[in-house]
């Protein structure tokens, strides 16, 4: 049965009127809830990293620097992320619930979803930005690495923000292939994730960011995850993998100017299944409410379907037609993605 794992205790991550708001998880649990997936999914409680599982990836100097800074009271870490007098302890909670659902993949659960706050992405080994304090993520992955002897990793993410915690965590990392669509960063925040940024040294051609155009929409991030996505997952051979979760490529994101449809989260669940099977799924971004809800609930029923085989090949393909009828695929797309099969040509065929 699939999994989400989840804690009430996420909302006593208080940052009042910030965009990231413990608003988020309410009104996603709340449609699960009115949906009725709440009645076929296992919904479990995280239990908080432990120091160790977080210092795989942070550094002792930045763990205490969050520690101390909400002991003082929070406020503003720098410009936009915001930390309450909990924040340190919800940030190690929502880290174990990457690594609870982690252990759940492995001992056979189809697949498991961290619905979590504060987010990870952008978590730097010594540093907190982005409205993110510890790298969920990284920390899981790290945890998978040195306690359950797991060799090689994928790492999907849609945020519509690169994660660049996550990447230079993995830079130099030949056993994980980090790959990232999201907005082209010339025009959105963190200012990273350029196609020649293609990882360091042993780990050179497995950090693969695809910067998309504002204005790009279904067609376009269908177009380059078919080409992309799948050809690369096959040719390096992961044994566990993760989605990184962001909802704020949609069209009705205040933060963005990707114009996703609600149908991109359901074909794109579907096709990571395709490609990986049983697969963690962390949340990411996501600041529209309406969109966030109603997208959640769709990407879910995808992931229960997987259990009870309803999410069939018809349905796969009539979102596929639904998208590729509408739209034509833009001349900047197919630039793009000629672009990263030429800088990609010594590591992958696609």
């Amino acid at each position: 049965m699939m999994s989400l794992v989840y804690s009430d205790d996420y909302r006593k991550h208080e940052t009042g009127n910030h965009p990231e708001n413990k608003e988020r998880l309410n009104v996603i649990m709340n449609s699960l809830k009115e949906e009725g997936c709440l009645e076929k999914i296992d919904v479990l409680e995280p239990e908080a990293a432990i120091n160790e599982d977080i210092l795989r990836v942070h550094t002792r100097s930045h763990l205490e620097n969050v520690k101390s800074f909400c002991k003082d009271g929070g406020g503003y870490w720098d410009f936009d992320t915001f930390a309450s007098p909990e924040t340190y302890k919800i940030a190690k909670l929502a880290a174990g619930g990457a690594i609870k659902a982690s252990e759940l993949v492995l001992n056979g659960q189809q697949s498991a979803y961290s619905l979590a706050r504060p987010p990870g992405h952008h978590a730097r080994r010594n540093n907190a930005m982005g409205f993110c304090f510890f790298n969920n993520l990284a920390i899981a992955l790290e945890y998978l690495r040195d306690v359950r002897n797991m060799k090689k990793f994928l790492i999907f993410d849609f945020d519509v923000h690169y994660g660049n915690g996550t990447a230079e965590t993995f830079y130099e990392d030949p056993n994980v292939l980090y790959i990232s669509i999201h907005q082209d960063p010339r025009t959105i925040f963190p200012g990273k994730g350029f196609i020649e940024e293609t990882g360091a040294d042993g780990g050179e051609g497995y950090n693969l960011n695809i910067p998309m155009p504002p204005g790009s929409a279904d067609n376009d991030y269908i177009f380059m995850l078919d080409q992309i996505l799948e050809p690369a997952a096959k040719e390096f051979g992961a044994d566990f993998y993760f989605l990184d979760v962001g909802f704020d490529g949609h069209m009705d994101d205040p933060f963005s100017r990707i114009q996703l449809s609600d149908d991109f989260y359901p074909w794109i669940a579907g096709k990571m299944l395709d490609i990986a099977g049983p697969m963690v799924l962390i949340l990411e971004g996501g600041y529209n409410l309406a969109a966030l809800s109603r997208c959640n609930v769709k990407l879910i029923n995808v992931l229960m379907d997987q259990v009870t085989n309803e999410y069939s090949k018809y349905e796969k393909d009539v979102y596929t037609r639904k998208m590729n009828v509408s739209n034509k695929i833009s001349n900047e797309t197919k630039r793009i993605f000629y672009r990263i099969q030429d800088m990609f040509s010594p590591f992958f065929e696609f």
